[in-house]
């Protein structure tokens, strides 16, 4: 592995968890936490990264203390999946300025990428989902990214970066996203013709109540994906308290499965939860809301262990049907539960169940006509 530490700040234990240790039962007694030195990676499926980097709110405070805000919840949740093997490799150092921030950011997270590993991204503002995305661009790797927001941020007539980033990642060349989905928009946040855009780029944009809705419908979203990117703007501030911006949106537990499907993916190799200002929170609920959505992954992680390769047949239900004078085949996991279909070109695609339902009925899954446009 690469020599990191010029680019890393290591954890202080004693200050997650004053001092008390944790039992055996907690996470925080299984994660190879780089303290003195960086932890050897060889067998570790999670790869913690902490980010302190917040200017691109617009914030003159360049640092914050997200990330360690939410290891004291996480670190003190049960461990239940043994089969997960985890390291926290500490926070990336703050630069001189925000291009220096991404810099590091990109440099530690695409060593990570190289050697296959998955990443979740602690704290920092949202713009940082950049650097994440110039990690694949380094290794020259095209993928399929997700954006979980209530807005869209897209604003290029805006001067804070977290809020006009996309139109970089989106349209910068070299331009590596075969397909970009976006769920969990608040309609009122968007301008209109934002959306036909997007739709004319043929990307999937979902409002937060057909997310809501349709939960099941989006874990094939998930499935899909390599990044993932979470602003806490998308979970209701019931749920989130330091959610200042929006009384509405997803509630905690939605939340906890889209990370739990994301998890489950075996093309998801990073996930950032960005936007957590611990100053805003109240009784860290929003630090313990987000640990928890960090455990549902962790447990979608474990249960993609478990599945089968499509190649191998006797583990799924095989159904054939016909649409619209279309032959195609759906498949279920028997392990999982999770379904495909067959495209035109033989390909399986990542669907639901109300596809399969749909199709059974000859109308066009809406998924099946998407992918048939862009390809």
């Amino acid at each position: 592995m690469k020599d990191l530490t010029d680019f890393l700040e290591p954890l202080v234990l004693s200050q997650l968890n004053d001092d008390e240790g944790y039992t055996d039962g907690q996470l925080g007694k299984h994660m190879a936490i780089y303290e003195d030195h960086l932890p050897d990676l060889d067998h570790v499926d999670i790869v913690f990264i902490g980010i302190t980097e917040t200017r691109g709110n617009g914030r003159l405070s360049k640092q914050t203390e997200a990330a360690n805000t939410i290891r004291k919840q996480l670190y003190a949740l049960h461990y239940w999946h043994t089969d997960i093997q985890m390291a926290d490799l500490g926070n990336v150092k703050t630069g001189a300025t925000i291009k220096d921030s991404y810099a590091a950011i990109k440099t530690v997270l695409a060593e990570m990428l190289r050697l296959k590993k998955t990443v979740i991204l602690l704290g920092g503002s949202h713009d940082i989902t950049l650097a994440q995305y110039e990690a694949y661009r380094e290794l020259d790797i095209a993928i399929e990214a997700s954006c979980l927001d209530a807005m869209i941020d897209l604003k290029g007539e805006s001067p804070v970066r977290s809020e006009n980033f996309l139109m970089e990642m989106l349209t910068g060349e070299p331009n590596l996203i075969r397909h970009y989905n976006h769920l969990a928009f608040q309609s009122y946040f968007v301008h209109p013709r934002m959306l036909e855009t997007m739709d004319k780029l043929r990307f999937d944009c979902f409002r937060v109540g057909v997310v809501a809705d349709n939960i099941d419908d989006m874990e094939p979203v998930m499935r899909n994906s390599n990044l993932l990117s979470i602003d806490i703007s998308a979970i209701k501030n019931s749920d989130a308290p330091a959610n200042k911006n929006c009384p509405n949106g997803l509630t905690g537990i939605d939340a906890c499965m889209l990370t739990r499907f994301a998890g489950m993916s075996q093309e998801l190799s990073s996930m950032g939860i960005f936007g957590y200002k611990p100053e805003d929170d109240v009784d860290d609920l929003t630090a313990k809301q987000i640990s928890q959505m960090i455990w549902y992954f962790i447990d979608g992680k474990s249960r993609s262990k478990q599945e089968a390769d499509l190649e191998d047949r006797h583990n799924f239900n095989e159904f054939h049907t016909a649409f619209a004078e279309v032959d195609t085949v759906f498949l279920q996991s028997k392990r999982t539960g999770r379904w495909w279909m067959q495209m035109p070109d033989a390909k399986m695609i990542a669907c639901s169940h109300n596809d399969y339902i749909k199709a059974s009925h000859n109308e066009i899954p809406e998924r099946w006509l998407r992918f048939q446009e862009r390809n």
